[in-house]
């Protein structure tokens, strides 16, 4: 069993005034809005408060076949994988949720990979 980060902070109802500016900018939240609980008493602030920023993925694949005889065809595939390269943060790791660590609380710290290409070339005979 996971027991990592399950003590919750509490929430004492300031906005959470969520942002959409990317990178190492400014937390993603308004984390003067969290504060850490008293040992072993039950938190106030539910479990999932918010959700991460989005996600926007787009996947690409081109196709080309070209016939050299009637049995024997050439092909060749490119494709791309976020293709337009928009930065996904990954998952319910993507935020800090560590209230005690008061320099990453709140801050965008896990990525998905990048763009990703391949290519490849197929004999059909």
């Amino acid at each position: 069993m996971n027991n990592h980060n399950l003590d919750l902070p509490d929430y004492n109802g300031e906005a959470l005034n969520l942002i959409t500016i990317r990178g190492n900018g400014p937390p993603y939240f308004n984390v003067a809005a969290f504060s850490e609980n008293a040992l072993g008493a039950p938190s106030n602030a539910l479990r999932r408060s918010f959700f991460r920023p989005g996600e926007i993925n787009f996947d690409l694949a081109l196709l080309k076949t070209m016939k050299f005889t009637e049995s024997k065809t050439f092909e060749l595939r490119v494709e791309a994988f976020n293709a337009f390269n928009h930065t996904n943060f990954f998952g319910p790791a993507a935020i800090n949720r560590d209230v005690d660590n008061g320099t990453l609380f709140g801050r965008l710290v896990n990525v998905a990979p990048p763009r990703l290409m391949q290519a490849t070339l197929k004999l059909v005979f």
